[in-house]
């Protein structure tokens, strides 16, 4: 599969490291890391340095140029293909971003359009109904969103915005049939 410029991760938030590889793979002992990425949660396999430090959590950098601890991006692969470590620590995975990355999100709030004459983007959030959907339309039209916390307070009923991202992004993860992305590449 090839990957244009804007298609490819920057970095990647390290999900399992297996510094013998995969367990079913005997054919080659090379370390290898799954990861999630930061940009358009891409899930990817990397081979890190030999000599590099690599733990679960670590955010490494995967783009052009010079990797200090990356040696190369093995492959793409789908969420069938994570280790039962990786799964576990993806759910983990998205919220950290969701929450350190908050001001892109809220950007979402702010300029989610339609996807059809019949559907908006913000009716593809899990729990976002036709009234909270149309009081986030109706609300920034007088200021934008400017926190999660402003949404809760200006939306009535609409709690947890982070929390309603993470499960989309989970879902568009996890299932590969899911008909609209709008966080996943």
């Amino acid at each position: 599969m090839s990957e244009t410029d804007s298609d490819r991760e920057e970095y990647v938030y390290v999900l399992d490291y297996m510094p013998s590889g995969r367990s079913s793979d005997r054919a080659s002992d090379e370390p290898l890391a799954q990861g999630l990425g930061l940009d358009g949660f891409t899930l990817l396999e990397v081979v890190p340095r030999t000599d590099a430090d690599v733990t679960i959590g670590d955010r490494v950098y995967v783009g052009e140029g010079e990797r200090e601890r990356v040696e190369r991006v093995k492959q793409r692969i789908d969420y069938g293909d994570l280790t039962e470590g990786s799964k576990t620590e993806l759910d983990y995975a998205v919220k950290d971003i969701v929450e350190e990355e908050e001001e892109k999100f809220v950007e979402f709030f702010n300029k989610a359009d339609s996807v059809t004459i019949r559907m908006h983007q913000l009716d593809l959030l899990p729990g976002v109904g036709e009234k909270i959907r149309n009081t986030i339309i109706e609300e920034r039209k007088y200021d934008p969103f400017e926190s999660y916390d402003d949404l809760e307070e200006r939306v009535s009923g609409f709690h947890d915005p982070a929390g309603v991202l993470v499960d989309r992004i989970l879902q568009e993860i996890k299932d590969e049939n899911v008909k609209y992305k709008l966080f996943v590449r």
